[in-house]
């Protein structure tokens, strides 16, 4: 099933060719690395070769200066191959586009981090969450900590959990809680109690511990990181460097995109196998395939409404915002994470029914998206957030 008319820019059909051909490549490895819960770093290479990683980099750094439309349209592309590499992906690319949103005019920082992604092929992440603060979207204080020395230089010490692609990063971006370590030092008095510093993953200090033992997507490598009396200058401190203006704030909704798109890519590649399936399978009960059965044909339909809705959704408010960012609120992204994510996990399951027995086949992908898919209900925000932005919005209910 085709919907709306994508690709349509030059770039759009390139970043698409560019992801078909790395999803093709990484859907032979998927299964592989699945059952043995390896961490691809072969595709991460691919990726660095193809251009890739340089998605949201801005033109005059190099990059493809990607809208948020070309992006969610090449990850759902991406994910069709290996949703657990285009989830670490998804990360750097928003975590790029998130400093894009807040940088006005030359930045030392920025041309650092641009010219890490577009000469060096380096990933970044932003590593937020830890065990005594769960989800950092419900607004725990971070126990990771960053000491501003006399020098101005920080010393960074503490634990972040689920660093989703952390054998393949090159930088984090750390959530911290600040203390002050400078005493007299005369330095510029600190107001933050919390902020983000850049920490170069091959900093003395730093070390991965290999915790990633989940039933989806296994081959995410979504780590544990210590942080152990890390040494960075004082150019890495971001929030200063690259403070985060009112319309970044406003726009930082609509980059949780190429994260959705992840499932979305899920849910296409579960109705695809489903149908090829159904088209394929021929019982000797019957003269054709089952594709000619009405429950078999009913189930298509469904996941195909299903998708119909999520892309009409999805893709419509992507190229709103790419017109018209003034016209987006937080609440429509926030409700079409909603929507695609629980619509995949319908999809997957439909496509699972309709394959019956054999869905549950290592041999056969579906009980690997099966898994996959279920991850998107974890990602901020979450099911009961969006609800309530919806509510509030309709309420016009203020904090």
């Amino acid at each position: 099933m085709s919907f709306l008319a994508y690709p349509v820019t030059e770039t759009q059909k390139k970043l698409l060719a560019m992801a078909g051909e790395l999803a093709d490549i990484f859907a032979g490895r998927a299964a592989k690395n699945d059952w043995e819960g390896r961490f691809p770093l072969e595709n991460y290479e691919d990726l660095r070769q193809a251009g890739y990683l340089k998605l949201t980099v801005p033109k005059e750094f190099g990059g493809w200066g990607a809208s948020l439309l070309d992006v969610a349209l090449t990850q759902q592309r991406l994910a069709q191959g290996c949703a657990s590499t285009a989830l670490a992906v998804s990360m750097h690319l928003v975590a790029i586009a998130r400093l894009v949103q807040s940088v006005n005019g030359p930045n030392e920082l920025f041309t650092r981090i641009c010219h890490a992604v577009v000469q060096d092929g380096a990933m970044f992440n932003t590593i937020a969450s830890e065990p005594a603060t769960g989800s950092p979207s419900r607004g725990g204080r971070p126990a990771t900590t960053a000491r501003r020395q006399p020098d101005g230089s920080w010393r960074i010490s503490g634990m972040k959990t689920y660093t989703t692609g952390s054998y393949a990063l090159g930088y984090y971006l750390v959530a911290c809680s600040i203390e002050d370590e400078a005493g007299d030092a005369g330095l510029k008095p600190l107001r933050a109690e919390r902020g983000t510093f850049l920490v170069p993953a091959s900093a003395q200090g730093v070390r991965i511990e290999d915790t990633w033992r989940s039933l989806g997507m296994r081959g995410s490598g979504s780590n544990t990181i210590h942080l152990e009396d890390v040494h960075i200058d004082a150019l890495s401190y971001v929030d200063e460097q690259i403070p985060a203006s009112p319309l970044a704030q406003e726009r930082m909704q609509a980059w949780t995109y190429p994260t959705v798109a992840v499932y979305l890519g899920i849910a296409q590649a579960a109705r695809d196998a489903a149908v090829s399936f159904a088209q394929k399978r021929r019982p000797n009960s019957l003269n054709q395939s089952i594709a000619s059965v009405p429950h078999i044909q009913e189930k298509v339909a469904k996941m195909d409404l299903a998708l119909l809705q999520s892309k009409a959704v999805f893709f419509g408010l992507a190229e709103q915002f790419d017109n018209d960012p003034a016209s987006t609120r937080p609440s429509q992204f926030a409700a079409s994470k909603y929507l695609v994510t629980n619509h995949a996990v319908e999809i997957v399951d439909l496509a699972m029914r309709l394959v019956g027995g054999a869905s549950l086949s290592l041999d056969l992908p579906l009980q690997r998206y099966y898994r996959d898919v279920r991850a998107g209900l974890h990602h901020p925000p979450m099911d009961d957030t969006t609800l309530s932005l919806l509510a509030r919005d309709a309420l016009e209910i203020q904090d």
